[in-house]
C-alpha cells in the first residue's frame, strides 16, 4: 500500500472521529472500562465487581488495553481516545483492502471506505448497536478483523483467515462467532457450486457454534433483566427496525443480478453468501422470541450478526456508487457526502446533547453529571460504595455516561447496564434484582430509605438530582447533581 492512501485512510479516520464524535465513558464502555481500571489499580471496586468483571473471562480487550498503559506510561484517558483513532483506521483499512479487491476501478475502491466512514455510527436495525460507537470497545477489534478473514477467505488463505478469526474471537467471541459462521458459509459456497448434503451439514455447524448450552429455561429474575433490553427479542421491534432487516435483503438480491451482469464472480458470492447468512440468523432470532422456554437463548443476540453484514454492504453500495454515479464528479461526491455526514454529525449531537462533541482527555467535562463522578473519583475513599438512580443513565443530560467508568468506585447494581450483563450470565440474575428492587421508588427516597440501603448494603454515598435532601451533608453540587454523605 502507498504512502498516499495510507494518508487518504488518515485523513478519513480523523474526519470520521470529527463527525460522529468521541464520548469515552458512555453507554457499554460502563462494563469494559471498569475492568481496565481494576487491572491497574486492583484495589478499586471492592463491591460488587461482578456486574462488569463477567464479561473479563471472555476476553482479552481489557488485558490489551491496561498493557498498552503501562507500556507507554501515558494516562488511560490518552491512550483510550489512541485505540480509538486507531481502531477506526484499522476498520477503513480492512474495509478499503476488501473494497481494492473487488473493484477494479480505484474510485469505486475508495467510494466503499467512504461511505463506511461517514455512516460509523449507524444504529443496526434494532439490535441496540452501531456500526462503529462512540467509544473504544472490543467489538471494533472483531470488526477490522473479521473483514480481513473474509478477505483471506476470497483470496484462499484459510490458514490466514483463521488467524484473524481466532484474534476476533480473543478479543469479542460472540462477534467472532458470527465472523465463524460467514467465514465458513463463504468459502464452502466459494467451493461449491450444488448443494451437497454433508457440506451443509458441516456448514449448518457453524452457526450453530453461538447457540450452543443455552438451552436451560430462564428465571423470574433473569426475565425481569430482560425487559430492560426489549432489542433482544425481535417481536419487541418497532416497525422501522424491522426495514432494517427487510431493505438489506432486497439490496442484496440487487446485488446479486448487478453482479452477475458485470461478471463480478466475487461481488455475487459475497452477496449470495450474506443473503443465506441474514436468512440464518434471522429465523433464529424468531425461534428464540417465540416460546418462552427458549428466552435464555436471546443472550446469544442472532441479530447482531447484521453487524458485519452491514459493514460489507456499505462497502459494496458505496463502491458501486462510486462507479456508476458519483465517478470523478466532485459536486456529485459533495451533493451526497456533505448532507450525509451532516445528517450524521447531528444524530450524535442529539444523543449526546449534554456532552462536548469531542470529549478530549484533560479537559474538563460540559456535562453536569461526569463532572460529578470526577469529583467523586477525586475526593471520596477508594473503598466507598455508592448509590444512584438505577435509571440514572437514561436521565436526560445524563448522555448515558457510566458512574464507575468514571468515577471508579463501586455502586449498587443499576436497572440499564447490569441488566446487560445479566442477560449474558443469568446466574447474577438474583443479585441484581435484589439491588434493583431495593432502589424502586428512588425519586421517592427519603432519609429512612438511604439509611435502610447503608444499613443492608452498606451505602454510605449517594448522588441525587437537585435539589438533594437537606438532612445529608452534600460536599459536591453542581446545577444537576448534588453528592451527599449518608450520615
Amino acid at each position: 500500500m502507498r504512502g498516499k492512501e495510507l494518508l487518504i485512510l488518515v485523513v478519513l479516520t480523523l474526519g470520521a472521529l470529527g463527525v460522529h464524535g468521541y464520548h469515552p465513558a458512555a453507554e457499554d464502555a460502563e462494563i469494559y472500562l471498569p475492568t481496565i481500571v481494576s487491572l491497574l489499580h486492583p484495589q478499586l471496586f471492592p463491591f460488587h465487581r461482578e456486574f462488569f468483571h463477567s464479561h473479563s473471562t471472555l476476553t482479552l480487550f481489557p488485558q490489551l488495553i491496561a498493557w498498552s498503559v503501562k507500556l507507554t506510561h501515558l494516562p488511560l484517558s490518552v491512550m483510550l481516545l489512541a485505540w480509538q483513532v486507531a481502531s477506526i483506521f484499522l476498520v477503513l483499512l480492512a474495509c478499503y483492502v476488501l473494497a481494492r479487491r473487488l473493484f477494479q476501478n480505484g474510485i469505486a475502491a475508495w467510494g466503499g471506505v467512504i461511505l463506511v466512514a461517514a455512516l460509523l455510527t449507524l444504529p443496526v436495525a434494532g439490535t441496540s448497536l452501531y456500526i462503529m460507537d462512540h467509544y473504544i470497545n472490543p467489538r471494533h477489534f472483531s470488526a477490522f478483523a473479521a473483514i480481513f478473514s473474509i478477505l483471506a477467505v476470497l483470496e484462499g488463505r484459510y490458514l490466514r483467515a483463521g488467524l484473524w478469526l481466532a484474534f476476533a474471537a480473543m478479543v469479542h467471541p460472540l462477534m467472532a462467532s458470527y465472523a465463524i459462521s460467514y467465514s465458513v458459509l463463504l468459502g464452502w459456497m466459494g467451493r461449491r457450486d450444488r448443494t451437497h448434503t454433508a457440506g451443509v451439514s458441516r456448514v449448518g455447524a457453524a452457526f450453530v457454534v453461538p447457540f450452543r448450552s443455552l438451552f436451560q429455561a430462564p428465571s423470574p429474575a433473569y426475565l425481569e433483566a430482560t425487559r430492560y433490553h426489549p432489542a433482544l427479542y425481535l417481536l419487541n421491534w418497532r416497525w422501522y427496525e424491522w426495514l432494517g432487516i427487510v431493505a438489506p435483503l432486497v439490496l442484496l438480491a440487487y446485488l446479486v443480478k448487478l453482479a452477475r451482469a458485470r461478471r463480478s464472480r466475487e461481488v455475487e458470492l459475497l452477496c449470495r453468501a450474506l443473503v443465506v447468512y441474514e436468512l440464518v440468523y434471522f429465523a433464529g432470532a424468531l425461534v428464540i422470541s417465540i416460546p418462552t422456554r427458549f428466552a435464555a437463548l436471546a443472550r446469544v443476540q442472532p441479530l447482531r450478526a447484521l453487524h458485519l453484514l452491514y459493514l460489507l454492504l456499505f462497502v459494496l453500495l458505496g463502491g458501486l456508487a462510486a462507479e456508476y454515479v458519483l465517478d470523478k464528479r466532485i459536486w456529485r461526491w459533495i451533493a451526497l457526502y456533505v448532507p450525509l455526514c451532516a445528517g450524521m454529525f447531528a444524530a450524535s449531537r442529539a444523543t449526546f446533547p449534554a456532552s462536548a462533541h469531542i470529549e478530549w482527555p484533560g479537559v474538563a467535562p460540559k456535562n453536569a453529571w461526569v463532572a460529578s463522578f470526577e469529583w467523586v473519583r477525586e475526593n471520596t475513599p477508594s473503598n466507598a460504595l455508592f448509590a444512584l438512580d438505577p435509571m440514572h443513565m437514561c436521565i436526560r443530560g445524563e448522555d448515558a455516561n457510566g458512574f464507575r467508568a468514571v468515577a471508579e468506585r463501586s455502586m449498587l447494581a443499576d436497572a440499564v447496564k447490569d441488566s446487560g450483563a445479566v442477560t449474558m450470565f443469568p446466574p447474577l440474575a438474583q443479585e441484581w434484582l435484589e439491588q434493583v428492587q431495593a432502589q424502586t421508588g428512588w425519586k421517592d427516597f427519603r432519609v429512612r430509605d438511604f439509611e435502610r440501603l447503608r444499613a443492608r448494603y452498606g451505602v454510605e454515598w449517594v448522588i441525587l438530582q437537585q435539589p438533594g435532601i437537606s438532612a445529608f451533608s452534600c460536599p459536591y453540587q453542581n446545577r444537576a447533581v448534588v453528592v451527599c454523605h449518608v450520615d
